[in-house]
């Protein structure tokens, strides 16, 4: 979760982190005396490593982007596109930041700022040195080695400089990372985190399906569980939010961090967290349409059918991500009427020029995808919904001090958060290094492994 970028003045960083200024190219009020690059580029800030356009906000013809502040403070979700990526036209690179903890927002602007650039270089090295030899890979996936190393090259250095960053509070904070790079026909996707993305393409019946790209790697993943035990590191979630397991410190009940892999969160690191991405590959087809990048806070409260029918029905492509977070938004409070609306960062990518996709008018989609009132009942939904949940990081909550009970070695039937009548207590831990009074819930307990 981080801020959308509404100034037209942004820091740039070189691969090695050396500062360096943006050329300004759009004005802020709309005046296109200043957009040397014309109405397309709506949102263009400036120029990146190998002439590349980079856009924080805004849309182009095959982009459309936006990020909506949530109820939890500030916008921590951040986001960012570099058009014609490494100086190789209809090249994109896009990511995705969900920042968390106390300066989650100053972790994702950072991240956002410095790690294309990264992974735009080692790219290059990459193709240099595959340009040098004569080996023979997979005619499948030939770039898929060379990519796959640029990527963890760039993501491993990424968190090394950010821990060592003395402006930036990256002990206790952090943020996931979900990119895409696409050239022509190939499709490249890092994930770290729980955000998601998902692509648009089309059965053999012609119709419009989702298809998942990425896996939300959340703490109680058998994988991802099995690591952080393995270096002593707790997953557990609290009885009153029993469905949001947490990686916590082996003597210490925090941070409470909802995700297995992030940057920063360095108090973690020794104990299974880890910052190296989950790649995906794959070779797009006429059949593919769009994909679509955004935070938890859009996947939490719509499906990625219902996403790619919001984006394929919306009249004006521009519109695409500011329609699905305004849908989200309404979703939250039909859904989780008690909660605090999380904050919504959505990248839209599409592969081909504008056309009809589907035929539905507003009106029907409107009443399928965005009316959620009676689903707000449906006993189907978790008991979490009545809850104020949902924080990826619990270092700002504050517990009341009650009895001292055991740890919980289970779930009654389908949990119902203990205490209907009251939201998720909060849990104070800044500056607070104690055992508290907290039940937990354990994934072995849950049968979910």
């Amino acid at each position: 979760m981080g801020a959308c970028c509404t100034c037209h003045r942004v820091r740039q960083f070189d691969h090695q982190g050396n500062y360096r200024q943006h050329n300004i190219v759009h004005n802020i009020n709309g005046d296109d005396k200043d957009n040397i690059h014309g109405e397309d580029d709506h949102g263009v800030v400036g120029k990146g490593d190998f002439g590349a356009n980079i856009r924080l906000h805004g849309y182009s013809k095959f982009v459309s982007m936006y990020s909506q502040q949530g109820k939890k403070g500030i916008n921590q979700d951040a986001m960012t596109v570099w058009e014609n990526f490494g100086g190789d036209k209809g090249a994109f690179f896009c990511g995705v930041f969900d920042g968390h903890g106390p300066s989650g927002h100053k972790v994702a602007h950072y991240v956002r700022d410095l790690l294309p650039s990264k992974i735009s270089s080692s790219l290059k090295e990459s193709y240099e040195i595959r340009s040098t030899e004569n080996d023979e890979e997979s005619d499948q996936h030939p770039l898929f080695d060379a990519w796959k190393a640029a990527y963890l090259k760039s993501y491993k250095e990424m968190d090394e400089q950010l821990e060592r960053e003395p402006s930036i509070e990256s002990y206790s904070s952090g943020t996931t990372a979900v990119t895409l790079f696409k050239q022509e026909e190939h499709l490249f996707i890092g994930n770290l985190g729980d955000s998601r993305a998902i692509i648009c393409t089309r059965d053999e019946k012609n119709q419009l399906i989702s298809q998942q790209l990425t896996v939300d790697l959340k703490p109680h993943l058998p994988s991802e569980y099995e690591r952080i035990k393995s270096c002593q590191g707790r997953v557990m979630a609290m009885e009153q939010e029993p469905n949001v397991y947490r990686v916590w410190m082996p003597d210490e009940d925090c941070p409470g961090l909802a995700m297995a892999r992030a940057f920063g969160d360095f108090c973690l690191k020794d104990y299974g967290l880890i910052s190296v991405p989950e790649v995906y590959y794959r070779k797009l087809t006429e059949s593919d349409e769009f994909v679509v990048l955004a935070t938890d806070g859009l996947w939490d409260v719509l499906s990625n059918d219902e996403v790619i029918r919001i984006v394929a029905t919306t009249r004006k492509r521009s519109l695409a991500a500011r329609t699905l977070v305004e849908s989200a938004v309404r979703a939250w409070k039909y859904k989780y009427p008690r909660a605090k609306v999380d904050d919504c960062g959505v990248v839209c990518l599409f592969f081909k020029r504008q056309k009809p996709l589907l035929t539905k008018s507003m009106s029907e989609v409107t009443q399928l995808s965005f009316n959620h009132a009676e689903l707000a009942n449906d006993q189907n939904y978790p008991d979490i919904t009545k809850t104020d949940d949902g924080l990826d990081t619990l270092l700002n909550y504050q517990v009341k001090e009650g009895d001292d009970q055991e740890i919980a070695s289970g779930v009654q039937n389908g949990s119902d958060n203990g205490n209907k009548n009251s939201s998720t207590e909060h849990l104070h831990y800044r500056g607070q290094r104690r055992r508290s009074a907290m039940k937990f819930v354990y994934p072995e307990d849950q049968k979910i492994l």
